[in-house]
């Protein structure tokens, strides 16, 4: 208790959470940020400043003494001026994993959410409930959860309560979800997204077979093989379509903002459970969260009528607004599982897609590319646009040999529209002049706070337009 920290990407999807669980421990908090140095999300950092953070440039100079805890992400290089800082004047050195799986796995009980897609959402679906359950629990997530955000806590990505009951999302992406010793470990999905299948797989096992029960998704063939593996008293399994899952979904209704469904639980008399969150995807997450809670004793009307009342998660097919007949969606998806869901999703509804997809790096692009190609290609109808920037790229030495035009290229090749343009901006004024009554413009990308700003601009500059312009 009252050490000084300082959190290097303080602003940080990830950062930011954590940095907030541990003030509200009574903790000092300061800290630095690329983003700040280059005036991106002011209104972020005015926040943490009114909430008790003070921050410094990146420029090492708010790193002084050896009593400070410096906390940086998972890959931590000298090269980065507050690092350097730390290691001259003797300041101890955490990553972000490892000062949240120390937190994590100091709690008696604790919900570990895992997979390639989903996590975010699962991660506030398993705190709602639990909230709602009169359950206090404490929560770091990945992204803001709507049903705690307010005037307040606009980046409501954590939630401080009880120190006995802690939730996480924790990611394999770093192999930090090594660190992670779960009394429930929940994994919705595996396919290949930073690492290759073999190291993934390894992660995924160790992360299960240490924890107290795994939830599964039976639909996935690799979290279905994990299944296979661990002992049956402590595994439970969930499936849109497996009836012998222990949880399952049936009678999917989609509906233009949720989903309606039948719910059975294996000995119990089936349920019916309403979503206010779209897609398919989102009724899988669900039978995450409940089997997650379900295994903690919450019981389970009080758990989907909980659910009825989820509010989503920001960036998550987040509407931003509709104007003269054009709707702006903004969405956190960046890997081909998450943009088929997304794809598949607004599908289920009338409207031509314009599909901004700004790719998340220059590495995962290169390591996915097929599988980009193949999922743009195969989930687009022909009227569909698909729109490219190059990928989010802050500096620093990366395999820069497969860009944006590629991917571009290769689903023009399957006989769908795309083009790479050098710029969002240029992208922006694109989808400005294709955009017409009835479509929808999709805004997808990760690891660039900034995405959500340009959906609003996007949409203010429809609104602006005569309506003769939208004809």
């Amino acid at each position: 208790m009252n050490k000084d920290y300082f959190f290097c990407g303080v602003g940080g999807s990830g950062m930011l959470p954590l940095a907030m669980m541990v003030q509200a421990r009574g903790n000092r908090i300061s800290g630095s940020d690329r983003a700040l140095d280059q005036g991106r999300t002011p209104e972020k950092f005015d926040w943490l400043r009114a909430h008790g953070v003070t921050l410094f440039a990146q420029d090492g100079s708010g790193v002084t003494g050896p009593d400070q805890v410096v906390v940086a992400t998972g890959a931590v290089e000298d090269t980065v001026p507050d690092i350097g800082a730390a290691r001259r004047v003797g300041a101890t050195i955490l990553t972000r994993p490892q000062l949240l799986s120390q937190i994590f796995n100091s709690a008696p009980t604790s919900i570990g959410v895992a997979g390639t897609s989903g996590k975010s959402t699962i991660t506030g679906m398993i705190a709602w409930i639990l909230h709602a359950a009169g359950r206090d629990p404490s929560v770091v997530n990945g992204a803001v959860m709507k049903n705690f955000a307010d005037a307040d806590h606009p980046f409501a990505s954590a939630l401080v309560g009880s120190p006995d009951l802690f939730i996480a999302e924790v990611d394999e992406s770093d192999g930090s979800i090594a660190r992670y010793d779960a009394s429930v470990a929940v994994v919705s999905n595996i396919s290949l997204d930073h690492k290759s299948m073999e190291e993934l797989r390894d992660l995924f096992g160790g992360f299960t077979e240490r924890a107290g029960r795994a939830v599964l998704n039976l639909d996935n063939t690799e979290t279905a093989a994990l299944a296979q593996i661990l002992p049956l008293d402590r595994v439970t399994t969930f499936s849109l379509s497996d009836p012998e899952a222990d949880l399952s979904a049936h009678e999917l209704e989609p509906m233009p903002a949720g989903m309606k469904f039948r719910l059975h639980i294996s000995g119990e008399a089936p349920r019916a459970a309403v979503l206010n969150v779209p897609g398919a995807h989102n009724v899988a997450n669900a039978l995450a969260a409940l089997a997650a809670v379900r295994a903690l004793g919450v019981g389970m009307d009080e758990a989907v009528a909980a659910l009825k009342g989820f509010a989503g998660m920001r960036r998550r097919l987040e509407v931003v607004g509709t104007a003269h007949g054009v709707t702006v969606i903004d969405d956190f998806a960046h890997n081909p599982d998450k943009i088929a869901a997304t794809l598949k999703t607004l599908h289920a509804f009338d409207g031509r897609l314009l599909i901004l997809f700004q790719p998340h790096g220059f590495g995962p692009l290169k390591l996915m590319q097929d599988e980009f190609i193949e999922g743009f290609a195969g989930l687009m109808r022909t009227d569909d646009v698909l729109i490219m920037p190059e990928p989010v790229y802050y500096g620093g030495t990366t395999d820069r040999s497969v860009g944006s035009e590629d991917i571009a290229r290769g689903v023009r090749s399957a006989g769908r529209q795309a083009q790479a343009l050098p710029t969002r901006e240029g992208c922006g004024e694109r989808l400005l002049e294709m955009a017409r009554p009835g479509d929808r413009v999709l805004v997808m990308g990760a690891r660039d706070d900034t995405l959500s700003s340009f959906a609003s601009e996007l949409l203010a500059c429809i609104a602006a337009r005569p309506h003769t312009e939208q004809s």
